[in-house]
């Protein structure tokens, strides 16, 4: 048998469809089948890829963020700061009761320099007399609670005196007559606030513009126990 007839014997390939071999046309099919396959797994690959390292993250606050710390999102935590209060010394109050003061130290005429530092802040002034028994180191202010408006005076006297005690007034008053008429504050002048002006010594700030304080040389010099201006 010749070559020919050898090669003529051989089996012919089967034919799909169009006469295109049957084995080519599977061979594509199976090739689409795992480019479908293919784009799955990386598409859930890149999923996985961008929820583990490039996604959002929750920071240790309420606000979410990105990976790179930048905020990218509000998880509806609103939070409301209060104010915080500032604390403020109360108003001046210099009506409402005429002030007097007393000589309660060893500085002769200081109660008068005093009447006159205080009038100047505009509060009423009656005239200074002297204090009965020991002299005091720290002044004192006293009320009468029978007068209506003596109690808020005489705190801002002891406030304007640098923040000294304020007592109900007791009876007889602590004055060398044991009479201070109808005044409603008294102010026992200790050695502490003598020979000072309420600009020395007031906590308050000072409103009175660009008004010069009274010389506290204002009065006359009495000495240890002799009267003070005004009596």
């Amino acid at each position: 048998m010749s070559n020919d007839d050898q090669i003529g014997s051989r089996r012919a390939p089967r034919q799909g469809v169009g006469g295109s071999p049957v084995g080519s046309g599977l061979t594509i099919a199976l090739a689409a089948v795992a480019l479908v396959a293919g784009f799955f797994i990386l598409r859930d690959l890149n999923d996985d890829a961008g929820s583990s390292s490039g996604g959002i993250s929750t920071s240790a606050g309420d606000a979410v963020v990105d990976a790179d710390g930048s905020p990218v999102v509000s998880v509806g935590v609103t939070t409301t700061l209060e104010p915080v209060p500032v604390a403020t010394d109360p108003p001046r109050v210099t009506t409402g009761a005429t002030v007097i003061v007393a000589n309660a130290n060893t500085t002769g005429g200081s109660a008068g320099q005093m009447t006159a530092s205080l009038e100047f802040e505009g509060y009423t002034l009656g005239d200074p007399v002297n204090a009965s028994g020991a002299n005091l180191g720290q002044s004192v202010v006293y009320y009468a609670e029978s007068v209506a408006g003596a109690q808020a005076v005489a705190e801002s006297v002891a406030r304007d005196l640098g923040g000294v005690d304020v007592l109900t007034l007791p009876t007889p008053p602590p004055v060398a007559d044991g009479n201070v008429g109808d005044a409603g504050v008294v102010v026992m002048l200790g050695d502490a606030q003598a020979g000072q002006t309420i600009s020395d010594l007031s906590i308050i700030s000072d409103s009175t513009g660009a008004a010069a304080a009274p010389d506290p040389s204002v009065g006359e010099a009495a000495g240890d126990g002799a009267a003070e201006t005004g009596e």
